[in-house]
């Protein structure tokens, strides 16, 4: 049972949300210190830090999902010492969260209205849902058919939906937990044009992104916080980035993008007019010690290239050669014994064994290395383990520690070093950096500059488009399963990327 403090008057009358004076701890370690937060009616408020800082404690206790260990909440002038899920969806908060929760195999109208179903003495008012639910998309001003499955959606018309579901509960607040992570070009400027007609309408936005460029381009407020303490919050005009990083973090990144070594050696990965089910006729060279940037939009076909390299999707022509020799076997175990390695863009579905410790994911792919007669040798399994957490500074309890309960950049670290293990010559890298804050995704891109310098050729993916314009030393860009065109650095801008990725653009 929740406890309503007495009615307060809002100590502005455009204050819409004042968490005051938040803690919160677990079996005594603080994750959230004296946190105060509030937004402004009708505003954007991006929420940043590093993993672990506590933007979604503070939030689940915002969704009543957590209770606070001391502190107030006052939302639209009422007050509480704590939230329950029913009451704060009651009252006009919602969160999106990334992994989106919605029912793939229901329509979007069904999706929408899941539970609140509008009926007439226990049956459903199917036609009375769906003119309902286009309702709500054409306030958000995008076209989607409301009888369309959401498994064959877009996961950029998706968010649309969720957000539509959120508008549905009219909802005042809504947190978006980084909704641009898969998102680029036009579904990204889409996503922001329903932001900005959300906030028309009085819609308050709490937007949590480790992209800080957009951070700048859509937030009028930003809150930082670290290990669990509020740093800053302050309007967003009066930032630089450089200043906000420094906040994150507590030092200062002089270079994002630390430079490339410059050298490069043989062709390492040919990829010659290579065709299947969702590639066609694609053809591209990557040299020792070189970053080849791979981008284009959402179902391009970039993941797909990506899986056929690593023989994990089968080819139906052309070939694949590493170090001159053709790999004849579509199979990741081919792959692998060949030199190649393929960081996962879901590291959590594909990269890792969640439920399993951090030593049995690092060492896996080497545990014929590691055994004798068929018994593991615990000793050399413990140096692999150490050797690996002092090499990518891997923040973990101990070896036997669950990589489910990692952050999110430590369990890249810990997908990293599994690969390295294996000594690759080529790794493929589908969004190296997603859900990564700051400070992890220097030290990843750190550890790629030191793999180009050691001759190792990182084919990478990534919808980040300053990442690949920073890390790129070339740049291919995909258009529904082809190549569309070929940048060199000193050419490659996002206005030329997005334009390949578009309307296929010029080859050169």
């Amino acid at each position: 049972m929740y406890l309503q403090l007495k009615s307060l008057p809002m100590t502005q009358p455009d204050i819409i949300l004042d968490m005051r004076h938040i803690s919160k701890a677990y079996a005594g370690v603080p994750a959230l210190r004296d946190v105060s937060f509030s937004c402004v009616r009708g505003q954007v408020h991006a929420l940043v830090g590093e993993n672990g800082a506590g933007k979604s404690t503070l939030m689940k206790i915002l969704a009543g999902a957590v209770q606070a260990d001391s502190g107030e909440i006052v939302f639209k002038g009422r007050s509480f010492s704590h939230l329950t899920p029913r009451l704060s969806l009651d009252m006009g908060i919602s969160i999106i969260y990334q992994e989106l929760a919605l029912s793939p195999y229901l329509t979007v109208a069904e999706n929408i209205f899941l539970g609140r179903e509008p009926n007439r003495a226990g049956v459903i008012q199917t036609g009375q849902m769906r003119k309902q639910a286009a309702e709500l998309l054409e306030r958000l001003h995008v076209h989607i058919d409301v009888d369309e499955p959401v498994s064959e959606l877009t996961v950029a018309k998706q968010q649309m939906v969720e957000i539509a579901k959120a508008l549905s509960r009219q909802a005042d607040l809504i947190v978006m937990d980084e909704p641009s992570a898969i998102l680029v070009g036009e579904e990204l400027e889409q996503l922001f044009r329903t932001i900005h007609s959300l906030v028309a309408q009085g819609v308050t936005i709490v937007y949590i992104s480790h992209r800080l460029d957009e951070v700048f381009q859509i937030a009028e407020q930003v809150t930082v916080l670290k290990d669990g303490a509020l740093v800053s919050s302050q309007a967003r005009a009066g930032l630089t980035q450089p200043e906000l990083v420094q906040m994150m973090v507590g030092r200062p990144l002089e270079e994002v993008y630390p430079p490339s070594p410059g050298k490069h050696g043989e062709p390492v990965l040919v990829v010659e007019g290579v065709s299947n089910k969702r590639l066609k006729d694609v053809s591209l060279t990557l040299h020792a010690g070189e970053t080849l940037g791979v981008a284009g939009m959402v179902g391009s076909g970039r993941t797909e290239l990506a899986r056929a390299i690593f023989g994990a999707d089968a080819v139906s022509s052309g070939r694949i050669l590493l170090n001159g020799k053709p790999l004849t076997k579509a199979s990741p175990a081919q792959a692998i014994e060949s030199g190649v390695a393929l960081v996962p863009e879901d590291r959590k579905a594909q990269g890792l064994f969640t439920a399993l410790p951090i030593r049995q994911n690092v060492t896996l792919p080497i545990l014929k290395r590691l055994s004798r007669y068929g018994v593991l040798k615990g000793g050399q399994e413990e140096q692999v383990v150490e050797a690996a957490r002092d090499k990518l500074s891997i923040s973990m309890a101990s070896a036997d520690q669950e990589a489910q309960y990692l952050s999110g950049g430590n369990q890249q670290k810990v997908v990293l070093a599994k690969w390295l293990e294996t000594q690759p010559s080529v790794i493929i890298m589908d969004e190296p950096t997603r859900g990564i804050d700051i400070g992890a995704k220097f030290e990843i891109y750190q550890l790629m500059r030191q793999l180009n310098a050691q001759g190792v050729a990182i084919l990478m993916i990534s919808s980040e488009l300053p990442e690949v314009l920073g890390m790129s030393d070339r740049i291919v860009v995909m258009r529904d399963g082809q190549i569309a065109g070929e940048l060199t650095r000193e050419a490659a801008t996002e206005e030329a990327i997005i334009e390949r990725a578009t309307s296929g653009g010029s080859a050169s």
